[in-house]
């Protein structure tokens, strides 16, 4: 737990917080990696060509 378990004693209020931050540590790191920005337009890109929409915004 952390300093914040003295706060909310209560262990069923900390598994969505758990989960969450879970998700969070493992979707986090993409957006600051190098290439994001390359992965970011080639999955645009990938969106555009799944549903027919090729315009550019």
């Amino acid at each position: 737990m952390t300093d914040l378990s003295r706060l909310v004693d209560d262990p069923a209020a900390w598994a969505p917080i758990h989960k969450i931050a879970g998700t969070l540590d493992k979707a986090l790191p993409g957006i600051f990696a190098a290439d994001y920005a390359e992965r970011l337009e080639a999955a645009r890109h990938r969106l555009r060509t799944a549903t027919g929409s090729l315009a550019e915004e």
